[in-house]
């Protein structure tokens, strides 16, 4: 018998008896987190019109916005109930066939922007395009310019997230894989792919510096409000990681928390805590493939991206988690049942609200503390 065939017969095989001795509600049902409020879905909608897929949320020095990169390449900018949503710039100059609001086959060529931030000195946007690399346009939005699109030689496949150091003039930003892109994130969590690596950018020599490769899935980055350390969201292991930056630890990883989901954004607020955007919470199946990679490997080869995605996040819900500066979980806001907010990509705390943002969704949702 074919090879394939025994491994297909054999987590099928396993699979039933799996199915046959547990609730099959219960295999896909997302975990309880203790402590948990169930109350985002009391949160405002901020519909997206025209566009889907608003992954981060950055608001300027004058504290006008939020700004958000979509699905079509754009950024947009929120200027209230009356005006709704201004286009403020572009990553991509060849937008002639960037027309619909999701059409993942066509990101390369208009570009996706995920991680935003402003450079406070001089009012910049940085924007991480997962295709075409890390780039900056002025205050006045436009068209982008090209800062950096490889490291040591190794092109960017996925750029994701960024964080930026005022002090030192650093942008330190992720690259989630080195095989595959941004609209095959699925196969980076089900292949096992650690290819990752988070990167410092000196805005001053222009240099970029790998300072941790063999990343599984890095995403979401947030420095320490005294910027002793920064955190990076692991987001294949659950974990976000820790490197010191400054004193007796200088230069050495650990873990700063281990969450019962896959994390995406992390964002610090005001006295230091950071919130982290879970894109989904585990369920019995997803932890059981992740521990068995052979298991996974077979969904990628037998199934299309929404099979995956709904092997993995089969109950739509939104989930955010509040960390101490030390790792200690402090609040859990959810909607489990998805009611208003489903896969959530970005937490941003702002005068007594969260923003948050969904990688999937046509919204952005504001939930007030």
């Amino acid at each position: 018998m074919n090879s394939k065939l025994i491994v297909v017969a054999t987590f099928l095989a396993l699979f039933a008896i799996i199915y046959s001795l547990f609730d099959p509600k219960y295999l896909f049902t997302p975990v309880h987190i203790p402590g948990s409020k169930d109350h985002l879905h009391t949160a405002r909608l901020i519909n997206v019109t025209g566009a889907v897929g608003p992954e981060s949320l950055v608001f300027d020095s004058h504290g006008e916005g939020p700004y958000t990169g979509v699905a079509d390449g754009r950024i947009l900018k929120w200027e209230g109930e009356e005006r709704g949503w201004i286009q403020f710039a572009v990553t991509s100059s060849d937008r002639s066939e960037c027309v619909r609001p999701f059409a993942p086959e066509l990101e390369h060529i208009c570009g996706r922007p995920l991680g935003l931030k402003f450079d406070k000195k001089n009012g910049d946007l940085y924007i991480a395009d997962a295709y075409l690399g890390l780039k900056v346009v002025g205050p006045e939005g436009g068209l982008a310019t090209q800062v950096v699109t490889e490291a040591e030689g190794q092109p960017f496949y996925f750029t994701n997230d960024m964080d930026i150091s005022e002090d030192e003039d650093v942008i330190y930003f992720t690259d989630s894989s080195t095989v595959y892109h941004r609209r095959q994130f699925m196969l980076v969590l089900l292949s096992g792919d650690k290819t990752g690596r988070l990167m410092k950018y000196d805005k001053l020599t222009k240099e970029v510096k790998v300072l941790l490769s063999g990343l599984a899935f890095p995403n979401g980055v947030a420095l320490s409000k005294d910027g002793s350390f920064l955190l990076v969201a692991e987001t294949s292991t659950r974990k976000i990681l820790r490197l010191w930056l400054h004193g007796p630890h200088a230069g050495q990883v650990d873990t700063f928390a281990v969450l019962p989901g896959y994390p995406d954004n992390v964002r610090r607020n005001s006295e230091g805590e950071f919130w982290v955007a879970l894109h989904a919470k585990d369920t019995p199946f997803a932890k059981w493939t992740a521990a068995n990679q052979w298991a996974a490997k077979v969904l990628l080869k037998f199934g299309n991206f929404k099979q995956l995605h709904k092997s993995l996040a089969q109950k739509p819900h939104a989930a955010a988690i509040k960390l101490s500066d030390e790792g200690k979980i402090l609040e859990v806001l959810e909607d489990c049942e998805g009611r208003t907010l489903k896969f959530i990509s970005e937490v941003e705390e702002k005068d007594g609200k969260l923003w948050m943002a969904s990688v999937l969704m046509p919204y952005i949702g504001v939930y007030s503390l």
